[in-house]
C-alpha cells in the first residue's frame, strides 16, 4: 500500500509532460498549417484563388483577416527566392516586410526581390465574402452589420455555417434580419434539403422588393425542378408587390409635383379670378423669390454660419415682402391702365418678365446659383416600398400650410370679404363702397407674395436660374383653368389632379409628349365646361 502513492505521482507526472509533449507541436502545427495557407497563394493561378482564400477563411483563424484585407487592396506579396509571403508596405525604393502569422516587421526587401499577387474583380469578391463570414461574430456592431452585408451581396455556400452561428448568437433586430435574408440566399445555393431551400423561397417573398426578385431570377436558372414551382409563385408575388407599390410612388411623385403646381398656381388663381388679369410675368416672380433665398443664405454662409438651418425661415417672410412689392408696383405703375384691354395685359406683362429676366441675368448672370438644403430637409427615408425624400415632404406639408392660410384670408378676414365681393360682382361692390382699386392692388400683391414664397420652395428641387420661372407658367395656367378661375379648392384638385396624371403618363409617353397629352385632355375637358372644375358663383360672373 504504501508504494501505491509514488507510483501514482509518477503516472501523474508522465501524464502531464506527455499532454504538453503533444500540445506544444499541435499549436506549432496549426500555426505551420496557416502559414502554407497563406503562402499557397503566391503561387495560385487566378482561377483558382477563390479555394485558397475560402480556405483561409474556413480556419475562422483573425490573423486571417489582416492578410486577406491586404490582398483585397494588393498590398500582398510573395518573395521570389522561397516563395513566403508577407504583407508590405512602401519604405522608399524598398518594401517594409510584415510576417502575416505573427504581425512582427520581417525586415526590407528591394521591390524587384517580390513578386505580387495578382487579384481582380472576383478575387476581391470572393475577399469580401470570406471578410464577411470572419467578422460575423465581432463585438463591433458596425462590422457585424457591414459583415452581414457582404455576405448578402455575394453569397457562398460555404460560408453558411458561419452565417447560422452568427445568427443564433446576434441580438441586434437589424442585424438578425440582414442575417436571416443572407441565411435565405445563401441556402438556395447550396446543398441542402429541398425543405430548408422552400423555406429560404417563403422568407425572400416575405421580405420582397428587387433585392429578393434577383436572388430568386438567379436561383431559377439552377433550382431543381421540385422547387421551381414554389420559386416561380414566389416572383410572381413579388412582381404584384413591387407593381402595387410602384404605382403607390408614382401617386407620391404625383402629388409632389402637385405640391409644386399648387405653389406655382395658387397666387395667379386669386388674380386671374378677381381681376382677370392673365398675367405673364407671374413665373418672374417664383423666379425672384427663389434669388431672395439665395441672397439670404450667401449673407448667413458669410456671417452667420451657424443660423443655415434657418435660412428658409428668414428667407420666407423676405421674399414675400420683395415680390409682393414688386407686384404692387406692377399694378399700379402698369396694370391698373389695361383694365378690359386682355390683350395689352398680356403683353404688357409679357414685356415686363422680360425685363425682370435680363436684370436678373445683369446682376447675378446666366448660370444657375447653388442654394443648399438645410439639414432638415437633406435625405430620404423609406416607407414600406416607398422612397420619400425629406425636401418634398416638406414642400408638400409647406404647400398645404399656404392653401389653408390663403383660405382661412379669403372666408374669415375683411379682406378676403371684400376680394369675393369685387371677384362675383365688380359694380356692385364698388356701389357698396368697397375701393375696387385697391382691392385689386392688394390682390395682385398677394399673389405676387405666393409666388414669391413659392420660389423659397422651388430653390430646394429646381435650378435657381433666370429661367426659373418660365418652367411653370404654362402649368400654372393649366391648374387654374382646369380648377376653376378664382377657385382656391379648384386650383387644389387641379394641382394634386393633373400632378398624379402628368406621372402615370410619362413612363409610356415621355416627359414631353406627356404634358402634350395633358393638355389636349384639358382642351377636351374645358370643351364640356368651360368654367373647370368648380365655377365660381355670381351674377357678374355668370354673365
Amino acid at each position: 500500500m504504501p508504494s501505491e502513492k509514488p507510483m501514482y505521482r509518477i503516472f501523474q507526472t508522465l501524464l502531464v509532460a506527455l499532454l504538453l509533449f503533444t500540445a506544444i507541436p499541435g499549436g506549432l502545427r496549426a500555426q505551420e498549417g496557416l502559414r502554407d495557407l497563406v503562402n499557397a497563394l503566391g503561387e495560385a493561378k487566378l482561377s483558382d484563388m477563390d479555394e485558397h482564400i475560402a480556405a483561409l477563411a474556413k480556419t475562422g483563424d483573425p490573423k486571417v483577416v489582416p492578410v486577406l484585407e491586404a490582398l483585397g487592396e494588393g498590398d500582398l506579396y510573395a518573395r521570389k527566392a522561397d516563395g513566403q509571403v508577407f504583407l508590405t508596405k512602401e519604405s522608399g525604393s524598398s518594401l517594409t516586410l510584415i510576417d502575416p502569422i505573427s504581425g512582427e516587421s520581417a525586415g526590407e526587401a528591394p521591390k524587384a526581390a517580390l513578386a505580387k499577387i495578382k487579384v481582380n474583380n472576383g478575387v476581391r469578391r470572393a475577399v469580401r465574402t470570406a471578410l464577411g463570414s470572419l467578422t460575423l461574430l465581432s463585438p463591433d456592431r458596425g462590422q457585424r452589420l457591414k459583415a452581414a452585408h457582404s455576405v448578402l451581396q455575394s453569397p457562398n455556400a460555404d460560408a453558411l455555417g458561419a452565417i447560422e452561428n452568427a445568427l443564433a448568437a446576434e441580438k441586434d433586430a437589424e442585424v438578425s434580419a440582414l442575417l436571416e435574408r443572407a441565411r435565405a440566399t445563401t441556402l438556395l445555393i447550396s446543398d441542402r434539403p429541398v425543405d430548408e431551400k422552400r423555406e429560404a423561397v417563403r422568407l425572400l417573398k416575405q421580405n420582397g422588393g428587387r433585392e429578393a426578385l434577383s436572388i430568386l431570377s438567379t436561383a431559377l436558372n439552377s433550382a431543381d425542378e421540385t422547387l421551381k414551382p414554389d420559386i416561380e409563385a414566389a416572383l410572381a408575388g413579388i412582381e404584384q408587390t413591387e407593381a402595387l407599390w410602384a404605382a403607390g410612388q408614382n401617386v407620391w411623385y404625383g402629388l409632389s409635383l402637385g405640391s409644386v403646381l399648387l405653389l406655382a398656381a395658387i397666387g395667379l388663381a386669386i388674380t386671374f379670378g378677381v381681376m382677370g388679369i392673365i398675367n405673364m410675368a407671374h413665373g418672374e416672380m417664383v423666379m425672384l423669390g427663389a434669388y431672395t433665398t439665395f441672397l439670404v443664405q450667401e449673407v448667413v454662409r458669410d456671417s452667420y454660419p451657424a443660423l443655415f438651418d434657418w435660412s428658409l425661415a428668414i428667407a420666407l417672410p423676405l421674399a414675400f415682402l420683395v415680390t409682393g412689392a414688386v407686384g404692387l408696383a406692377m399694378e399700379r405703375g402698369v396694370i391698373r391702365f389695361l383694365y378690359g384691354r386682355p390683350l395689352e395685359t398680356l403683353l404688357a406683362t409679357w414685356g415686363i418678365s422680360l425685363i425682370l429676366q435680363q436684370s436678373v441675368r445683369s446682376i447675378f448672370g446666366p448660370t444657375n446659383r447653388e442654394v443648399g438644403n438645410p439639414s432638415w430637409m437633406s435625405g430620404a427615408f423609406e416607407l414600406g416600398g416607398l422612397t420619400v425624400t425629406w425636401n418634398r415632404l416638406w414642400i408638400v406639408l409647406f404647400a398645404l400650410a399656404v392653401f389653408a392660410a390663403l383660405l382661412f384670408l379669403l372666408k374669415k378676414t375683411p379682406m378676403g370679404l371684400q376680394m369675393r365681393a369685387v371677384t362675383q360682382n365688380r359694380r356692385m361692390a364698388s356701389s357698396m363702397g368697397i375701393r375696387t382699386p385697391w382691392v385689386d392692388a392688394l390682390t395682385f400683391a398677394l399673389g405676387s407674395g405666393i409666388a414669391g414664397m413659392a420660389g423659397v420652395a422651388l430653390s430646394q428641387i429646381d435650378n435657381v436660374s433666370p429661367n426659373l420661372g418660365q418652367g411653370y407658367i404654362i402649368d400654372s395656367f393649366m391648374v387654374v383653368v382646369f380648377g376653376g378661375v378664382g377657385n382656391l379648392w379648384g386650383t387644389l384638385v387641379g394641382a394634386f389632379s393633373l400632378g398624379i396624371l402628368n406621372k402615370f403618363l410619362e413612363p409610356y409617353a415621355g416627359a414631353v409628349l406627356g404634358k402634350i397629352l395633358v393638355l389636349v385632355l384639358i382642351i377636351l375637358f374645358i370643351q364640356k365646361r368651360p368654367r373647370g372644375l368648380f365655377a365660381l358663383k355670381g351674377r357678374a360672373v355668370e354673365a
